[in-house]
């Protein structure tokens, strides 16, 4: 590295603050569309979608006996992006849309599969 292309100490320190402006900066506004997207129309089917699928595959497993491949083809076109995690010991399925939307189904065995409270 030759002197000509070196950054000084006052280039290195201006250079830092200009990270400290725009890092905020840049924060923010990631904050701000992923709150706008969560509290949109798509944020809603998402939890929309989370839910019923929850509900439709802790049916399937719980009430219907059936194994989680098996239950994995119940799904509706248009719902693969949601995430299923099913909790055998707890009897529950939660129902992810990744960054936006969670929901749980439990079974009862009086009621059968109930979503929780969002």
């Amino acid at each position: 590295m030759n002197a000509s292309t070196a950054v000084p100490d006052g280039g290195k320190a201006r250079l830092l603050r200009r990270w400290w402006f725009w890092l905020p900066l840049v924060l923010c506004l990631v904050a701000g569309a992923w709150l706008g997207l969560k509290y949109s129309t798509t944020g809603k089917r998402a939890d929309l979608a989370a839910g019923y699928i929850a509900h439709v595959v802790c049916s399937c497993r719980y009430v219907g006996n059936r194994d989680m491949p098996s239950c994995l083809t119940d799904r509706e076109p248009g719902t693969e992006i949601v995430r299923i995690a099913d909790d055998i010991e707890k009897r529950r399925v939660t129902a992810s849309v990744p960054l936006l939307a969670s929901r749980i189904a439990t079974f009862d065995p009086e009621y059968g599969c109930a979503l929780d409270k969002p």
